[in-house]
């Protein structure tokens, strides 16, 4: 690899730039595990063929007042809807269910199939609970749910009922991914980056936009934050002292800046 490659790659690096990275895992999937354990849920509903086209459902104690639904990251490319379940207790506790939507992975899918099977995930969530529908997604999660803010991404009458998203270190412009390495798994092409990029199109009038990013992020994901701010004319918020793997900890209390904006009637 080329010494221009790598600074390429090195800028949507994370872990090796988080002291105890390799920690995380493991640790989000033990939580995830126990919590599923421990709380009312449907687990593994599928809203399509598709491997991985599933999602996992938790109840509050009462009746739902809507649903937060979580699109999770990993570069399109690895990682679960299973990982994060326990990052549902800040909506539980705000009386919402919450509900973690899995989607085909590349290079067995491409980008746009991946958005398209979000949309199909979030309207089949949608069609079994009553209320608001809230999303956050993180890192290519948060390049997803910023998807869902623009025309006809959703079908009208679930589109309607999504009133505010959360995009947490988001992917907006995925042009510089067509000179990264992992670009030979993602299989992205200047057409498909172009429209896939959320800066590069519209957001749909009545959303409530927060795009969230930690301020010790790598610079990459702080200026993608603020390229979508920016395109879109909406708030960011900079969460002081966190970096990409623990700016997510907010969704797990209820009590927080992150949790507070999301849960506002």
């Amino acid at each position: 690899m080329s010494a221009s490659q790598k600074t390429r790659d090195d800028a949507y690096e994370n872990g090796a730039f988080i002291p105890g990275a390799e920690n995380y895992a493991p640790k989000w999937e033990a939580a995830a595990q126990a919590f599923r354990a421990a709380t009312p849920c449907e687990l593994d509903v599928a809203y399509g063929a598709a491997k991985r086209q599933s999602y996992d459902l938790f109840f509050p104690e009462d009746a739902p007042k809507g649903v937060f639904v979580f699109v999770h990251g990993g570069y399109w490319k690895s990682r679960s809807k299973s990982d994060w379940s326990h990052f549902a207790t800040g909506a539980l506790a705000h009386g919402f269910a919450a509900a973690f939507v899995g989607y085909p992975l590349a290079p067995e899918a491409r980008i746009s199939e991946i958005t398209a099977s979000v949309s199909a995930g979030i309207a089949a969530v949608a069609g079994k609970l009553e209320g608001p529908v809230r999303l956050a997604g993180h890192s290519a999660g948060g390049h997803l749910v910023a998807r869902m803010a623009m025309p006809g991404m959703l079908e009208e009458h679930v589109a309607a009922r999504v009133d505010r998203i959360m995009p947490i270190s988001p992917l907006s412009d995925l042009r510089p991914f067509l000179e990264l390495s992992m670009n030979d798994v993602l299989q992205l092409d200047a057409a498909e980056a172009e429209a896939e990029s959320p800066v590069l199109g519209e957001k749909r009038d009545g959303i409530d936009m927060l795009s969230v990013v930690g301020s010790q992020e790598r610079p990459a994901f702080l200026e993608q934050n603020r390229w979508l701010a920016e395109a879109w004319g909406i708030e960011q918020l900079i969460l002081p002292g966190r970096h990409h793997f623990d700016i997510i900890d907010g969704l797990a209390s209820k009590d927080t800046p992150v949790m507070r904006w999301l849960m506002a009637e």
